[in-house]
């Protein structure tokens, strides 16, 4: 039993230090997307479901919820956030050459299909990011024609 409490204490100890190390936060006041959203010009629609479905991981803009200020949850959402701009940055549009942006709105569209994306853990708290069957459609739909358009070369290098 004295293990245990001693144990808990040391568990409490840590828990409070956490809180006092924070990890970066993901967050840019400009106007992060606006390659993106001129060179692949999205409908008003597919527009909103990404910013309401992908901007928070993979841009470097992300709207914090306030459990985002205690620890550990705060590492894991820095961590997820980490990991989605590593697969794709929107604010990094611009860095991408015209064939790896067609790629990434390849794997965009298999991962929307697949039901990979959003993350079912981001959908527990952000309902507004669960996806219809219309809005998936319409997302990959337009993904689909970007792409073509970046393999034919039509769009801004």
């Amino acid at each position: 039993m004295k293990t245990i409490k001693r144990v808990l204490i040391f568990a409490l100890f840590v828990f409070l230090g956490m809180q006092f190390y924070r990890p970066y936060k993901n967050i840019n006041t400009t106007d992060h997307t606006a390659v993106f959203i001129s060179e692949t010009n999205p409908s008003k629609e597919v527009k909103l479901i990404l910013e309401n479905a992908c901007y928070d991981c993979h841009t470097n803009n992300t709207n914090y919820p306030w459990y985002n200020n205690v620890a550990p949850i705060s590492y894991w959402l820095a961590h997820h956030i980490d990991e989605g701009k590593e697969h794709l940055n929107f604010s990094d549009w611009e860095k991408y050459t015209a064939k790896k942006k067609a790629h990434k709105l390849e794997e965009l569209v298999e991962e929307v299909e697949e039901g990979e994306m959003p993350l079912s853990e981001y959908t527990w708290t952000h309902t507004n990011a669960i996806l219809s069957a219309q809005e998936k459609e319409a997302v990959m739909a337009w993904a689909k024609q970007t792409k073509v358009l970046y393999q034919l070369g039509n769009l801004p290098k």
